[in-house]
């Protein structure tokens, strides 16, 4: 199996948010819809498959954060450029996912394979204290008018 790969290269920012995430799966599943509609918001047209897409991936990510955190800070973003939709987690945990096969008995262990089947590029940055999560979709509309600038992170 292909293992995720790092970001190598700057992505170009058009529109961006950051939430704060609660370390709680009634919050988790408040970020997920944040995060869904501030997709939305960006106003650009990305399809009904890829916006599913994004939910499901940022649902995920987001569920593995507040599972492993370690009751640190979470927070979660969206960055929509003229050729990508990033989506990134960050917490506090510095242990870095572990992708396998989990036994067939296991109700976890398959979000990462989710993620990996629906995203066109994911993987994970070290950070202190914790780590960055993320996906990223190819956007096969450019925006218009899009501004070039580089992706601040936190």
């Amino acid at each position: 199996m292909e293992q995720p790969h790092r970001s190598r290269r700057p992505l170009m920012q058009a529109h961006q948010f950051r939430i704060p995430v609660s370390g709680t799966p009634a919050a988790a599943a408040s970020a997920r819809r944040q995060l869904a509609d501030g997709i939305r918001a960006f106003g650009a047209f990305l399809g009904p498959e890829l916006l599913d897409a994004a939910e499901l991936v940022a649902a995920e990510l987001i569920a593995n954060a507040v599972r492993h955190a370690n009751d640190g800070p979470i927070t979660a973003g969206a960055c929509l450029s003229d050729k990508e939709l990033r989506i990134e987690v960050n917490d506090a945990n510095p242990a870095l996912p572990q992708v396998g096969l989990p036994n067939v008995d296991e109700e976890g262990g398959r979000g990462l394979f989710l993620v990996a089947a629906l995203a066109d590029r994911h993987g994970f940055d070290p950070l202190p204290p914790g780590k960055r999560c993320w996906a990223e979709f190819e956007v096969s509309t450019p925006l218009p008018n899009a501004p070039h600038l580089p992706l601040q992170r936190s």
